[in-house]
């Protein structure tokens, strides 16, 4: 039979995760190194990145930390560059910044604009780039981007950081396509409500709280760590089969049109 649990190992990989420092990168960075793989923490904030690095290594792993500015692709290709030279080779590389500025289209500034998809949209396109391309020679590796349900679902307010975050999917799925010929897979995660602190303001507001939680099936909201548990499996070989998804992991927010009603009782009759 398989030994299964070998598939989910990440013994002897290399990775790079951008946006460690807090968040769903940080609980990618701390899956990935759990299983075994040696990683570059890369983060904006470098006190977060090197304590992300630092757990890993207090965990028993390898890591170090890197500062990096997501939004300029010359500091994505430096940071390509730094991992090939550090650890010889880049198996997996992750990438989870993001920026929403909450505002109707119609009062958005142009620069606000740019800012968001600078970041979201552009600086996708960049980290395909520069880590596809070592990939693309050495014939293997597993890239995951990060989108989200409002690729598919929407709320006034967030249209312009939705685009975004549906352009990521659609990327995904192109990136794949040219990636697959070279043995390289390409992938998405697609979180809901998560408790990480850029939603830390949402979730002090009772009431929104509250209804956030109640568009999933499950009635809360979702931890880091069961998103970095979703990135690592995209990572790993268990998902070798896997290549041009966008993987929900919303709670079953997406699978709702909505809280429930009440019209029909969920327990059962008899």
């Amino acid at each position: 039979m398989l030994d299964y649990k070998k598939l989910f190992d990440l013994s002897g990989k290399t990775a790079v995760v951008i946006g460690a420092g807090s968040g769903i990168g940080r609980a990618s960075a701390e899956a990935i190194g759990s299983l075994g793989a040696q990683v570059i923490c890369a983060d904006a904030d470098l006190d977060g990145a090197e304590a992300a690095a630092a757990g890993i290594v207090a965990a028993g792993g390898r890591a170090e930390a890197y500062r990096i500015n997501a939004a300029e692709g010359a500091e994505i290709e430096a940071l390509a560059q730094h991992a090939l030279k550090s650890l010889g080779k880049v198996d997996i590389a992750v990438s989870t910044p993001a920026l929403n500025i909450r505002k109707l289209i119609v009062d958005y500034t142009e620069e606000e604009y740019d800012r968001v998809m600078n970041l979201n949209m552009k600086g996708a396109f960049n980290f395909f780039r520069s880590f596809g391309r070592p990939m693309m020679k050495q014939g293997f590796g597993s890239i995951v981007a990060c989108s989200s349900m409002r690729a598919v679902t929407i709320e006034p307010g967030l249209g312009v950081y939705a685009a975004s975050k549906a352009g990521i999917a659609q990327l995904v799925k192109a990136f794949a396509a040219e990636m697959g010929p070279y043995g390289v897979r390409v992938n998405a995660v697609m979180p809901s409500i998560i408790e990480t602190r850029l939603t830390a303001p949402l979730k002090e507001r009772a009431d929104i709280f509250k209804t956030y939680a109640g568009h999933t099936v499950l009635n809360r909201w979702g931890q880091p760590s069961e998103v970095g548990s979703a990135v690592a499996f995209l990572a790993s070989d268990a998902a070798s089969y896997i290549s041009g998804s966008s993987l929900s992991v919303d709670g079953g927010w997406t699978a709702i049109d909505g809280p429930p009603t009440g019209l029909t009782s969920t327990r059962p009759s008899t």
